[in-house]
């Protein structure tokens, strides 16, 4: 069954404007360079509920199973993007979810 996985972002008030461009993009990049990713989609928020606590971005990709999701969290790809990321965050998000 297919395995969502939701990656809230909530990003340091201090990241520039090209910081936070850079991060889409790399992130954005993951569907292409790795395999195990069926889709990925995102944008920012735009609710007028204001309910986001300080949270900006949503990723929402889309694997196979569960063995394509354990093959995405340990890819190289992944964790450099990870280690790139760190440095500009302030919280995280990550919930997956049975389609």
């Amino acid at each position: 069954m297919p395995i969502r996985h939701l990656v809230l972002l909530k990003f340091k008030t201090d990241t520039a404007p090209a910081q936070l461009q850079a991060m889409e993009a790399a992130f954005a990049a993951l569907a292409s360079k790795i395999s195990a990713v069926q889709s990925l989609e995102w944008g920012t928020n735009n609710s007028p509920e204001g309910l986001a606590k300080g949270f900006t971005h949503c990723f929402n990709l889309t694997f196979a199973d569960e063995a394509a999701r354990a093959a995405y969290l340990p890819h190289p790809d992944h964790l450099a993007f990870v280690a790139q990321l760190k440095p500009t965050l302030d919280d995280v998000l990550v919930l997956d979810y049975t389609v």
